[in-house]
């Protein structure tokens, strides 16, 4: 196997450790995250309201369906980290080997399946009738192009945990730039309405996902490709299994939770409400994306620590990249209480079909939705450090079950209860989005400090 796809993160300064494993994976989940803003910001100015709440229900059920996959890959970053930190290459490879052979299986029947049920799911959402033929043909392409997302997710998860950062955010560049430049076509002047926008984003990671596929096979990745290789080892699935699946409820549960706010959202608010969650969603994603880009760096230097049985130095990476996450949150949280209208109105633009007291009536919706929910991205940049931590440990069971407190227990509760009972409308959907993350972090936090995840080391010494 080629050294350049690995990087050992058991070595050197911590912290320059985490600065530099960790920017990369910001900044291509950024670009990964310009995707859906892309998307949303160009029908919105093609479209109007009708077509941000098109794809904000639509994109709603994608991310349902490709985090019950994906959040699998956590359990394979884990597993690799740690054997690559005990230097057991043979595991490593028959671990990627299973990964992907599971990931491709699981996408096709996925597809399978919500290409069947895509329209008895919008209309669970209550998405408007106005909107839901655009919503249902860009849920369609979307559950199309499943293999591919996952194949992206797969690839970056295998490479994250060897401690290659950088040529996952290489290929979503590529996916990012076609993309954009395909909205702008079959959006624009070929008029495919929320359609085109989903066509772009499928035909932009198709060739990224390709492209890199070549690009690691032919330069010595220690996965080959090769149909001989798609091989499931039972002993790492039940590991996989193991590590894996609670993150797949976990994130499940979460965007569970995000669907019924959009459903909550389209009853209370019709179409402005579905567009103010849409706006503000977007809005609030890229502000928790440093939380989320440090949890994954913390998870995977965690992992090689711990399979190097260094303990302290896992301790020493969660205490510095918190420290950082939270600067960063800080100065994110500042600017979207000070300038909220302004971000509304990169969604708005000077195109659509809007009238006056739309305009007036999303503006002021949305603002005061923003406020509240980006609470949420303060908390969490230090309660996605501790999830990483923790998952980085293996103990995913735990982290799934404080999230499921935080999302399902807490969240939609009190949305019902601010929304309905205090009158509040969406504005009180974004106040309980905000604040309940705040017992995932002092649960997280004091399950940290009992050094019970000391006992949670995956694999066995050689």
């Amino acid at each position: 196997m080629s050294t350049k796809f690995s990087n050992d993160l058991t070595q050197g300064s911590v912290a320059k450790q985490l600065i530099k494993f960790s920017w990369p994976f910001l900044l291509s989940m950024f670009i990964q995250s310009v995707y859906g803003l892309a998307d949303m910001m160009i029908v919105g100015w093609f479209m109007g309201p009708q077509g941000i709440n098109a794809v904000q229900n639509s994109s709603q059920i994608t991310l349902v369906v490709t985090n019950i996959i994906v959040g699998f890959s956590v359990g394979g970053t884990v597993l690799i980290a740690q054997y690559l930190g005990a230097k057991q290459m043979q595991n490593v490879k028959e671990t990627i080997g299973t990964l992907f052979t599971v990931f491709f299986i699981s996408a096709a029947v996925v597809t399978g399946v919500m290409l069947v049920f895509a329209s008895q799911a919008l209309k669970l959402l209550n998405t408007s009738p106005e909107c839901f033929d655009n919503a249902l043909n860009y849920l369609n392409i979307c559950m199309g192009g499943t293999i591919f997302i996952v194949g992206y997710n797969a690839i970056s998860a295998v490479l994250r945990a060897m401690g290659d950062s950088k040529r996952p955010l290489y290929f979503v560049m590529i996916a990012c730039v076609l993309n954009i430049i395909l909205d702008f076509l079959f959006v624009g002047p070929l008029k495919l309405q929320a359609a085109g926008a989903a066509l772009a984003t499928v035909i932009a990671q198709a060739i990224s996902f390709i492209l890199a596929v070549i690009y690691l096979a032919k330069n010595n990745f220690v996965f080959d490709f090769k149909p001989r290789s798609f091989v499931i080892h039972k002993d790492k699935l039940k590991t996989l299994i193991k590590i894996g699946l609670p993150t797949t409820v976990q994130q499940t549960l979460v965007s569970f939770s995000f669907l019924t706010l959009t459903s909550l959202a389209n009853a209370v608010g019709g179409v402005v409400g579905g567009t103010t969650i849409g706006i503000g969603g977007k809005i609030n994603s890229f502000a928790i994306l440093p939380g989320i880009a440090m949890s994954s760096s913390i998870a995977s230097m965690v992992g090689q620590n711990i399979g190097a049985g260094d303990y302290k130095r896992a301790k020493k990476t969660l205490h510095i990249g918190a420290g950082i996450t939270f600067v960063i949150a800080a100065i994110l949280f500042t600017l979207m209480q000070l300038f909220p209208e302004a971000l509304v109105q990169a969604f708005i633009g000077s195109g659509g079909d809007y009238t006056p007291e739309q305009l007036k009536e999303l503006t002021d919706t949305a603002v005061m939705y923003i406020r509240f929910l980006c609470i949420d991205s303060l908390v969490m940049s230090i309660g996605f450090c501790v999830n990483g931590f923790i998952n980085g440990a293996g103990k995913t069971l735990f982290t799934m079950i404080i999230s499921l407190v935080s999302a399902i227990i807490l969240r939609v509760p009190l949305a019902y209860f601010f929304a309905l009972t205090l009158n509040m409308g969406v504005a009180g959907i974004g106040l309980a989005a905000g604040l309940s993350p705040i017992a995932t972090l002092v649960i997280g936090l004091i399950y940290y400090k009992s050094g019970r995840w000391k006992k949670a080391r995956l694999i066995k010494e050689q």
